[in-house]
């Protein structure tokens, strides 16, 4: 695999490697690439890009359900009980509901962006101007968190129901903390020190990710004197809260989250924690205690599931549909089988499982900025475009899923809707301020200069209509709430209204943005 830096740089700056016309000399795996026409080759490296794009969707399912077993974890704590003198026992939770928000599931959906961003900046060590394809993505990403996921929740919800925000202060806590995540970008960009970005900005955008944290916990446990004053509806108890397994002629059916739900290993049971969620909190451990003689054999399902193709189910279908189901299965089995090397998530709370999924994740970035480099050099679109467009909402759907399964899951809106506010803080805070922050460590420790930002123009105008259009995103979240009673769900025609809205409202964002970059307008 070939380094592109430079061959990317010319095409920034207006290089001659128009499509058609000048042969990309770099290659992916094998040098015989470069004897294919660049429109062939552009063809093939853009399906590649699809197929990583699967990939990071079939991890999501691994690394969620991970996530929610290091939420769901409890901790012993003892009392003397004022009256009786007896001993007391309860279980509490470890994580904060809000600070599970913001450093779990935010962060970790995010991790794909952040991921590309660093190795982008990594590999740029050594110049003077930072990497392209980190912030293009990651404002790209803002722009999918906030249109197209946004439009998904709204009409995920049942016809009727309605799922609102149940603490309004800790949403509003989130979304000034994303609104100023992108207004400080751009005075760094445009208004502190124009096209550069000193080590002391870098520093200080990094800090506010953990001025964030401390702000949410604060709000949610309503600090007196620092929270806002707002009331809390009723919540669940539970990150997830529990769900009823459907059954049908006495037996439990399979619900289409699970990989695998029910599996007989000799006499014993191997279940998907996932799936179940015990409503007494009193025994938090039993399950796991009896399930870990058990880790080796779901450990090796893992991989049985990872290469079955059809289950007894699936077979009583029509023939066009288990065809269709089959094919989408085969074309998964390697991604599949590759993550079944993930540990089991039942063993340590679900924190190997977690780091293993975000080491995959990296894995799967690392690739689609090549990818990405090599679509750019055969095509001459330049990279900026690729990532706000395609690479944006490729690495955006972990953050996708885990809405979805929010909005699905949870009886309110706050995870779904905090999930995207979050995301979109994370970005700048963390996928931008940490990529910055090393490669500007770096120049000042070499060179004795801040880190140039090529296209800076173009990333300003971006956010500029960024902000323009996410006005109106939250305009018709306040109207529904104040006319339907909540922000996701309601009547189906008003919900796909809500949803085409947000579309054009990105669709907008795309085009404009794509036009600048391209020195169109």
């Amino acid at each position: 695999m070939t380094s592109l830096s430079n061959n990317v740089s010319e095409s920034k700056h207006g290089g001659s490697n128009n499509f058609g016309h000048e042969k990309c000399k770099f290659y992916l795996l094998f040098h015989f690439e470069t004897m294919l026409g660049n429109g062939f080759r552009a063809f093939l490296y853009f399906l590649a890009l699809a197929y990583c794009f699967i990939g990071l969707s079939a991890i999501t399912d691994r690394f969620f359900r991970s996530m929610e077993n290091v939420v769901k974890h409890s901790r012993r704590v003892e009392e003397i009980d004022p009256c009786t003198n007896a001993k007391v026992v309860r279980y509490e939770k470890v994580w904060n509901y809000a600070i599970a928000d913001i450093a779990l599931l935010a962060f970790g959906t995010s991790f794909p962006q952040i991921s590309l961003a660093t190795i982008d900046a990594i590999r740029n060590l050594g110049s003077l101007y930072a990497g392209g394809l980190g912030p293009g993505t990651l404002v790209g990403s803002a722009a999918f968190d906030l249109f197209p996921i946004h439009a998904v929740c709204v009409v995920v919800p049942k016809a009727g129901e309605l799922k609102k925000i149940s603490d309004i202060g800790v949403w509003l806590v989130e979304l000034v903390w994303s609104f100023w995540a992108y207004i400080w970008l751009y005075i760094i960009l445009k208004v502190w020190t124009p096209n550069v970005i000193t080590v002391w900005e870098a520093s200080l955008t990094v800090l506010q990710y953990g001025l964030l944290l401390i702000h949410a916990y604060v709000q949610d446990k309503r600090w007196p004197y620092v929270s806002l004053p707002m009331t809390r509806d009723e919540r669940p108890e539970d990150w997830v809260p529990a769900e009823s397994p459907p059954y049908k002629n006495g037996k439990r059916t399979l619900d289409k989250y699970s990989e695998f739900e029910m599996h007989e290993v000799g006499n014993r049971n191997i279940a998907d924690i996932f799936s179940i969620h015990s409503g007494n909190t009193e025994q938090p451990h039993d399950d796991m205690i009896s399930e870990k003689y058990n880790l080796p054999s779901i450990w090796k399902q893992q991989f049985v599931d990872a290469i079955t193709l059809e289950s007894a189910e699936s077979r009583k279908q029509n023939a066009c549909l288990r065809v269709a189901k089959v094919f989408w299965k085969l074309l998964l089995a390697p991604w599949r089988f590759l993550f079944a090397f993930v540990p089991p998530y039942q063993i340590a709370h679900g924190w190997i499982a977690f780091i293993f999924s975000l080491a995959f994740i990296s894995g799967i970035a690392y690739i689609v900025t090549k990818l990405t480099d090599l679509i750019s050099c055969v095509t001459g679109i330049n990279a900026y475009i690729i990532a706000l467009t395609a690479l944006a909402a490729g690495t955006s759907w972990p953050d996708l899923v885990a809405s979805k399964i929010a909005a699905e899951r949870q009886i309110t809106a706050d995870s779904a809707i905090a999930n995207i506010t979050c995301s979109n803080s994370v970005n700048i805070y963390v996928g931008i301020g940490v990529p910055w922050l090393i490669d500007t460590l770096y120049n000042h420790l070499a060179y004795k200069e801040p880190l140039r930002i090529e296209h800076a123009t173009g990333l300003s105008f971006s956010l500029l209509i960024f902000f323009a259009t996410s006005f109106g995103c939250i305009g018709v979240l306040v109207f529904r709430r104040l006319t339907l009673g909540a922000e996701l769900g309601g009547p189906r025609h008003w919900a796909w209204i809500t949803s085409v809205y947000l579309m054009m409202l990105w669709l907008i964002f795309v085009v404009l943005s794509s036009l600048k970059f391209s020195g169109t307008i």
